[in-house]
């Protein structure tokens, strides 16, 4: 799309993008919304977004240019207008960061229990930096993946991306992971995520993996690594001057007998178009290491059939799995993004339908709710009512997992929390953060 090609990262936040030459081309009106809408949403992007991504010509339309620019609708109008005022009076720094601060705390910004259910604990201890939700998987977040190398505007971690020490999670010890899995041998996959571990160099990604090849944590097999680098910084995997010593990193992983996949978030299947991510995908394959294809749906940016039947096709040509097609969570600016369930339900089924097997091991549309991922499977007829056929992929209390339920069907609803339980039977699949604890009550009193 563009004759010049970045070859070294560097970040830019708003100010520094305002001495790019594309600041000139949002225009007066955009400008000022961008950067009212950015004191509360974090903002960064990087030269191989602007110059390979974007297509200017189209903004404020483009995909890829909703996926990375704070917009004015996804702040509430009034919040907006507040701001603009605080803005326009020459409020001082600390009465601005006051203001988006409030803002923040009324956009659910840890939802799913994170915080309060999610967090392991070692000898009555709780290990911050870790969460812990199904019995198989470990999430860890290293204290140096605390950020991307471009953020997406849908992010439902953007807490971590804000001003440090707010809404924030506090900094995991490695050493603390490592005694946890020593003690919880059913972990058999540990999920690094953040931000993005890819930011990190290879070297002090590999003081975190390398521990995890030792004998005595055999039972963790399989190693995932959550990035969106693949998208946003493709030469992190091919032009970096550590790419050669990543590379030799995940074969290293791959040669120990565990599984490493590199969960993919590709949004778009413009992210797959350069040359520089496809041979990305290319030279992590090479290595050992699996890809896998996951995004949410969101408004405005991928709410097409045929856009996520070009991303699954593009990503199988480049050895890439389509694993899942989420939902957009309910944090952030939600309402921005947002498609009822039905609708969401219609482009999967529209997407699946032009693609091969190969294809079709991606799962979707998929919600991460405070129990697990429910899957929308279908709308169906049942005692003359239509209703929504939903399944857990994967469940906090493991016997909800694969088993079918109904729940009433609403054109509105976009979320979880919206839906009702069709039948009383029901309504044990629908707990939520608020009853767990009762939940929980009943399986020590069974």
């Amino acid at each position: 799309m563009h004759s010049t090609k970045p070859t070294r990262y560097r970040a830019l936040n708003l100010s520094r993008f305002k001495k790019t030459k594309y600041w000139e081309r949002l225009g007066p009106e955009l400008r000022h919304e961008v950067g009212v809408a950015s004191t509360v949403l974090p903002f960064r992007t990087n030269e191989y977004v602007l110059e390979e991504l974007i297509d200017w010509s189209s903004i404020p339309y483009d995909p890829i240019f909703q996926l990375t620019f704070p917009q004015r609708e996804m702040l509430d109008p009034d919040d907006f207008e507040e701001l603009e005022r605080l803005l326009g009076s020459g409020a001082s720094d600390e009465q601005v960061y006051a203001l988006a601060r409030e803002i923040r705390a009324l956009m659910r910004p840890h939802p799913g229990g994170q915080v309060d259910h999610n967090v392991p604990e070692l000898r009555g201890r709780r290990l911050e930096g870790m969460q812990h939700k199904y019995a198989e998987t470990l999430l860890y977040f290293p204290a140096q993946a605390r950020t991307c190398h471009a953020y997406c505007t849908f992010c439902f971690r953007w807490p971590l991306l804000v001003e440090k020490g707010e809404h924030d999670f506090e900094h995991p010890s490695l050493g603390d992971m490592l005694e946890y899995l020593e003690v919880h041998t059913e972990v058999s996959d540990v999920l690094f995520t953040g931000g993005d571990p890819m930011v990190m160099s290879a070297g002090a990604l590999a003081r975190h993996l390398e521990p995890l090849l030792h004998p005595r944590f055999g039972h963790v097999r399989n190693i995932r690594i959550g990035t969106k680098t693949v998208a946003y910084w493709p030469q992190r995997f091919v032009s970096d001057g550590d790419s050669d010593e990543l590379m030799r990193l995940f074969e290293k992983v791959a040669a120990s007998g565990r599984h490493l996949s590199v969960m993919g978030h590709y949004c778009h299947p413009v992210e797959l178009s350069t040359a520089t991510a496809r041979q990305a995908a290319v030279r992590v394959r090479s290595t050992g290491a699996a890809i896998r294809i996951q995004a949410p749906l969101v408004r405005r940016i991928n709410d097409s059939a045929e856009v996520w039947a070009e991303l699954w096709r593009t990503g199988v040509r480049l050895g890439a799995v389509p694993y899942y097609m989420f939902v957009e969570r309910d944090t952030g600016p939600k309402n921005y993004f947002e498609v009822p369930l039905w609708r969401a339900l219609e482009i999967y089924k529209g997407a699946y339908k032009q693609v091969s097997g190969l294809c079709r091991t991606v799962r979707g549309p998929s919600m991460s709710t405070f129990m697990g991922k429910v899957n929308v499977v279908d709308i169906v007829e049942m005692a003359y009512r239509k209703v929504f056929a939903l399944q857990y992929i994967q469940a906090r209390d493991p016997d909800f997992a694969r088993r079918l339920f109904f729940a009433r069907f609403d054109p509105e609803a976009t979320w979880f929390t919206q839906l009702e339980p069709a039948f009383e039977s029901e309504r044990p699949f629908f707990i939520t953060q608020d009853t767990y604890e009762e939940h929980e009550a009943a399986l020590v009193g069974a």
